[in-house]
């Protein structure tokens, strides 16, 4: 039905669009169809599948919208040819809205107490500009509700004030205006100055609406709902009046002074606070979704991180006066003892920590130390790098630990342990892999977005399980180690299949074979479609069942290798061998050019994780913020994008920010086009505030300047954003988010 609106917004063909719809309605997913389906779709890719449904679901909601209009105003009897026809025309919802505004339900407004009181004719007489007096003929509508001249004109500019409102021309001349030059502004509440510190940068602050950027519109709606700001958005109150007058007023006559009244009455009490709404809505929808890509991004980041891989673990939660969590893990991620050690503050007992720590790596032959990076952390990573073991040492990201410790989830995984031993696991098992045990945590208790609690939480929540879907696809399952919530994101398995297949593994024992998925209750033949590519069985008889390969390919694969003279163990890996394939030779009805180029791909590097292998890194000798000082450069890891800057952790309690004029000596506006998380960089502190706990970066002033030449080649349209965008709200929108990072440590 939309095919061609999609192909067209979307620049993709019309055929295109109806594969994709139509192997959606047939219950495929998208990490399915990007993978399994690319010559049904002409390889599309994820970012464009997602496009074309919410593409879909817009226009569907839209035409829904449309037919609850149509019959509402026609079981009112309103509805005529020229109204229908333009109702059929709309292609916006305001310009649906505006149409239908006329026929609304109304509660009882000024205008129709107006009309009840008999002066809709004069309302008609100011509207036709005619040579009668206005007085005299107001005057002659007095009644026991309408006592003198002046209450009947003030009626009659009610009236002539809603139809102006309700006028679709002067609502799309009007949104025009807003559009072009309607400015945000915000001041303070009075008697709030105290409050609202840390709005002080709003407290009068004025800003093109076409030019705000979304993290400055969600601080100052951040202000509003929080009492420490009014706002207001509209244009030159002056040049909207004229906008209207030049519509209304068609002549001179006695009436223009009552019809310019009854039109700045509808601007102040109707069309301004109206598109006020409606632009402040369109301003923070747009700067959800900005956030919510942020936040999606960073965090498939995150969720891609490079895995240590199955290592054994000795995994340290960092404390003080109640000590360190010490927990070892085996290869699987599986608790194998746990232990307390004290080596900070008066309690400290090194010896028998040291002790305690050498006798747990040899037992357990130990091969790596995870240590949460909150408090302690450094002090614990000194500790134990002086224990010179010889083994590496990671400092672990341990936002949301807290959170899955105390959850179902950690109560069900660790019945009989405390929060804290829970917390030590999972440092470990991040470090292991990354992916399986942040699948485990709320995506919003991550804390790698900005404004993330602002925005619409819904529409947060369904991208973000989009983006772990993706992610938890991309690189695949081990069908006979996966915990119920990362097999719950794969697709075709929600959490009911995957604590069937959970269950289904503890009582008949580790899968040798996909096809045995079928014996998992309600499991169906879809569901085994959708999932099998992305499970993967490490060891299976059948070696095909540890790749990415899908089994509806098998056959196809066993041709092949037949037709090489080879056997499949043979064959896979074998890269020589497959770049003898003749691929057109196998094209079919089933299976296209992409299916046979991604099977031979898949066949050359069989089950091969997309991620690189994490490595050790080293910061500055540097324990907190009293140790820093301006000038010093040093080591760090981005932890979280912005629009307006990237956070580096530098090794102390406070992650710094560099602003985004300050990561790269050309201009950028998203930190984002040249950094990613746990990028490894170098930094110049360029400010320490002690009493507030902030630093500011630089990453661009570690770096050696472009040639002079280089730089005369930019013009002044670029260079100009640079110093545009170092105001003190820029500034302040980075230094407020320092103080909890959004959500994170």
């Amino acid at each position: 039905m939309f095919n061609q609106a999609i192909a067209h917004k979307l620049n993709i063909k019309p055929q295109q669009v109806e594969a994709v719809l139509q192997l959606m309605q047939e219950g495929s997913s998208i990490p399915f169809i990007a993978r399994y389906r690319k010559d049904s779709t002409g390889a599309l890719d994820e970012v464009q599948l997602q496009q074309i449904a919410d593409e879909h679901k817009m226009l569907t909601e839209f035409e829904e919208r449309k037919t609850f209009i149509i019959k509402t105003i026609t079981e009112q009897g309103k509805m005529t040819e020229i109204l229908q026809q333009k109702i059929d025309a709309a292609t916006t919802v305001s310009q649906l809205e505006d149409l239908y505004l006329p026929y609304k339900q109304k509660r009882k407004t000024k205008a129709v107490l107006a009309r009840e009181n008999g002066l809709q004719p004069l309302a008609d007489m100011m509207l036709a500009q005619g040579p009668e007096s206005p007085e005299t003929m107001a005057a002659t509508f007095l009644n026991e509700k309408v006592l003198t001249a002046d209450a009947a004109l003030q009626g009659a500019r009610d009236i002539v004030a809603e139809v102006v409102n309700e006028d679709i021309q002067v609502r799309e001349k009007m949104r025009k205006l807003f559009e072009r030059n309607a400015l945000l502004k915000s001041k303070m509440v009075e008697d709030k100055e105290a409050e609202a510190q840390k709005y002080k940068d709003y407290f009068d602050y004025s800003e093109a609406v076409a030019k705000v950027p979304s993290h400055r519109t969600l601080a100052v709606l951040r202000g509003f709902l929080e009492g420490f700001l009014r706002i207001a958005i509209e244009p030159q109150e002056e040049h909207a009046l004229e906008l209207v007058e030049e519509i209304y007023i068609k002549k001179q006559s006695g009436w223009n002074e009552q019809l310019r009244k009854a039109i700045r009455e509808s601007y102040r009490r109707l069309l301004q606070p109206s598109l006020e709404t409606e632009f402040r809505t369109l301003l923070k929808t747009q700067a959800d979704e900005e956030a919510i890509n942020v936040f999606a991004e960073n965090l498939r980041q995150l969720l891609l991180s490079a895995p240590l891989g199955s290592k054994r673990i000795l995994a340290i939660d960092p404390g003080y006066r109640t000590g360190c969590k010490v927990v070892c893990l085996d290869e699987k991620g599986e608790l194998k003892k746990t232990a307390l050690i004290y080596v900070h503050e008066k309690n400290f007992r090194l010896q028998e920590a040291e002790h305690i720590i050498r006798s747990l790596v040899q037992e357990y032959s130990i091969e790596a130390f995870a240590i949460g990076d909150g408090t302690a952390g450094r002090e614990t990573e000194q500790f134990i790098k002086k224990l010179a073991t010889g083994l590496p040492v990671f400092l672990v990201n341990e936002d949301g630990a807290s959170i899955y410790s105390a959850s179902e989830i950690a109560r069900q995984e660790f019945p009989d342990q405390d929060i804290t031993v829970r917390g030590s696991v999972s440092i470990g098992r991040r470090l292991m892999d990354p992916l399986a045990e942040l699948v485990k945590i709320d995506a919003k208790s991550i804390g790698v977005g900005q404004y993330q609690h602002d925005v619409n939480q819904a529409r947060l929540k369904e991208r973000l399980d989009q983006t772990v879907m993706s992610c938890v696809n991309s690189v695949g399952v081990n069908l006979n180690t996966a915990s119920a919530q990362l097999l719950s994101y794969v697709s075709g398995i929600g959490s009911s299949i995957a604590e069937n297949i959970v269950r289904h593994r503890k009582e008949e024992g580790q899968f040798s074979s996909r096809k045995q998925l079928l014996k998992v209750p309600r499991l169906g033949a879809k569901a085994f479609e959708q999932c099998a590519g992305f499970l993967r069985i490490p060891g299976a008889a059948d070696v095909l069942d540890a790749s990415a390969v899908h089994p509806e390919a098998y056959p196809l694969v066993q041709r092949i290798a037949a037709d090489l003279g080879a056997g499949l163990n043979e064959l896979i890996g074998n890269e020589k061998m497959l770049q003898q394939v003749d691929a057109k030779k196998y094209i079919d009805a089933q299976f296209g050019a992409h299916t046979i180029h991604d099977l031979i791909q898949e066949l050359k590097k069989p089950g091969l994780d997309p991620r690189s292998e994490a490595q050790a890194f080293e910061f500055a000798a540097i324990y907190g913020i009293e140790d820093v000082h301006v000038g010093m450069v040093v080591p760090g890891i981005v932890t979280n994008l912005t629009r307006f800057g990237a956070f580096v952790d530098i090794g102390v309690k406070q992650d710094g920010l560099v602003h985004v004029s300050e990561v790269a000596h050309k201009y950028i506006q998203d930190p984002a086009e040249v950094l990613k998380l746990n990028d490894k960089v170098k930094v110049k502190v360029l400010e320490v505030d002690l009493p507030r706990k902030r630093i500011a970066l630089s990453i661009k002033q570690t770096q050696e300047a472009p040639a002079r030449q280089a730089a005369h080649r930019h013009t002044p349209r670029q260079q100009q954003p640079v110093k545009k965008d170092m105001p003190a709200n820029n500034m302040h929108d980075a230094l407020a988010a320092l103080k909890n990072k959004f959500g994170g440590k």
